[in-house]
């Protein structure tokens, strides 16, 4: 079992890093298309992608955004942080089985507001950014450490 632990608003340090990594999959691409209700074709549609600008199916772009959430929650500043805001600005598409890696850096702290602002950088396996941005979380105030649970299967079915 993984344990996670968060880094405290007070332990935070500015020039902190921590990264998380990603491969996108068509059970990705699916559940998320569930989830979201997004099921612009561009996505899910072989015959419909290989039309547009991009010759092929690409990741919603939210799904690019929601790793950047998943390395808040889960690595910097990990448990028990709460993710304010977001500016993102998506630069290359995400295809299948490209592999994603979510680059986080603090930036700076305020401490009137107990918050902190992370770079929220996402490059692919080539090292091209396919996202940048910058995060507004509030850390945690007290040391957390806790088993992550596993998520049970999911079946999808037509």
């Amino acid at each position: 079992m993984t344990t996670l632990a968060n880094v405290p608003y007070e332990q935070l340090q500015v020039g902190d890093t921590a990264t998380y990594e990603r491969t996108l999959t068509e059970r990705d691409l699916i559940l998320f298309a569930t989830v979201s209700g997004d099921h612009n074709p561009i996505h899910l549609d072989d015959e419909f992608a290989s039309t547009t600008q991009f010759g092929e199916r690409i990741a919603h772009g939210m799904w690019t955004g929601s790793l950047i959430s998943a390395a808040l929650a889960m690595k910097l500043p990990g448990p028990g942080g709460v993710y304010r805001s977001q500016e993102l600005k998506f630069l290359q598409p995400v295809k299948l089985n490209d592999t994603v890696t979510v680059q986080l850096e603090v930036l700076e702290k305020n401490d009137r507001t107990k918050s902190a602002i992370i770079a929220t950088n996402v490059v692919n396996q080539d090292g091209k950014f396919v996202a940048k941005g910058k995060a507004t979380v509030m850390p945690a105030v007290e040391q957390v450490e806790i088993n992550a649970g596993k998520l049970p299967d999911v079946v999808i079915s037509n």
